[in-house]
C-alpha cells in the first residue's frame, strides 16, 4: 500500500512524513515542482496521483502553503480534511489527535474518509531519518490550474533574514513603547545576525508590518533562541513559538505567562536591560 506525500524543503515534512509511514510506503510530489507555487495546480497532481496509485492517504506539512494545496484537495476530491495533527492511528476510521484554539486545545477526532487527507503540525513530532521517497513524474499543468500563483516576492524589512529561517529572533512586544522604541531590539537583532519580529499588539498599533509577527495569525518559528521583550505571551503568541528550542523572556511582570514559561527569564525595564546586553556583547567582540 503507498502513501502520498507532499514534500517541501525542511523539517516539517520530514516530520510529516513519520506519520505518513503509518499509512505505507511514501510517494512524494515535490512542493517546488511547479514554479511559481500554484495551489491549484499542486491539488490537481496529489488528485491525480493519489488516484493512478489508489493510494491509503496524502499527507502535507500544516505549513502555510501545505495546508493551502491540501484544503484545495479536499474540495476538489470532496473529501475531508484533518489539519494541524500530532498523533494518527491507522484504521477504519483513522483516529487523530489535533492542535485546536492556537495550540492551547488537543482534539482527539475520527476521520471517516476512504482517504484521509491530513497535515502535520510542524516541530510536533521528531522528523523522518529513513531513505527519502521516491518522487513522481508530474505533467504539464492545465492552464486553468496556474491562474492563481504567485507573482512576485516582497523582500523582508528585517534586513534580509527571514523569521521562518533565522537561528535567532529578538522579537518586541507593547513593552517596546512605541515604533522608535524598535531601535533597541534591531540593533541587539543586528549584532546577533538576527530576525526582529513582534506581537500581534506592534502591528495592530503600526509599529512594525505584519510580516514581523510570531504567532499563530503571523509567522510560526522555530529558531534555537528566541528572544521575547516586554511581550506578555498570549495564546496566539506562544503558538508560534512552539518549535523554539530556547526562550529568553525580559519583562518587568514576572508573572507574564511568557515569563512562566520561558527557559532563561530577565525581569526588569527592557530599556535598560537590552541596551545592557547589547553593550556587554559589543565587549566580547
Amino acid at each position: 500500500m503507498n502513501v502520498l506525500v507532499l514534500m517541501e524543503p525542511g523539517d516539517p515534512s520530514r516530520q510529516a512524513l513519520t506519520l505518513a509511514r503509518k499509512f505505507g510506503d511514501p510517494r512524494s510530489v515535490r512542493m517546488d515542482a511547479i514554479q511559481p507555487f500554484a495551489p491549484d495546480a499542486l491539488a490537481a497532481t496529489l488528485a491525480l496521483a493519489a488516484d493512478q496509485l489508489n493510494v491509503s492517504a496524502v499527507f502535507a506539512a500544516g505549513t502555510d502553503r501545505g495546508n493551502e494545496v491540501m484544503a484545495r484537495l479536499a474540495a476538489r476530491a470532496g473529501l475531508p480534511l484533518a489539519t494541524n495533527c500530532i498523533a494518527v492511528t491507522p484504521g477504519q476510521p483513522v483516529e487523530v489527535t489535533r492542535l485546536r484554539w492556537g495550540g492551547s486545545l488537543l482534539e482527539e477526532a475520527r476521520l471517516h474518509s476512504p482517504r484521509p487527507l491530513i497535515t502535520v503540525a510542524p516541530h510536533t513530532v521528531p522528523a523522518d531519518t529513513g531513505p527519502a521517497p521516491a518522487e513522481l513524474d508530474l505533467k504539464p499543468s492545465a492552464e486553468s490550474e496556474l491562474v492563481v500563483r504567485v507573482s512576485d516576492h516582497v523582500a523582508p524589512s528585517n534586513g534580509g533574514v527571514s523569521l521562518t529561517t533565522a537561528k535567532v529572533i529578538v522579537s518586541g512586544g507593547r513593552g517596546v513603547g512605541s515604533k522608535e522604541g524598535f531601535a533597541i531590539i534591531e540593533e541587539l537583532a543586528s549584532l546577533l545576525g538576527a530576525a526582529v519580529g513582534c506581537s500581534r499588539a506592534v502591528t495592530s498599533a503600526g509599529w512594525r508590518p505584519h510580516t514581523d509577527q510570531v504567532g499563530q495569525t503571523g509567522t510560526k518559528v522555530a529558531p534555537e533562541v528566541y528572544i521575547a521583550c516586554g511581550i506578555s505571551g498570549a495564546t496566539q503568541h506562544m503558538a508560534g513559538l512552539k518549535g523554539a528550542k530556547r526562550i529568553v523572556a525580559i519583562n518587568s511582570d514576572p508573572q507574564a505567562p511568557l515569563m512562566l514559561n520561558a527557559d532563561y527569564t530577565v525581569t526588569g525595564d527592557l530599556k535598560e536591560i537590552v541596551p545592557a546586553i547589547t553593550a556587554e556583547i559589543r565587549k566580547r567582540k
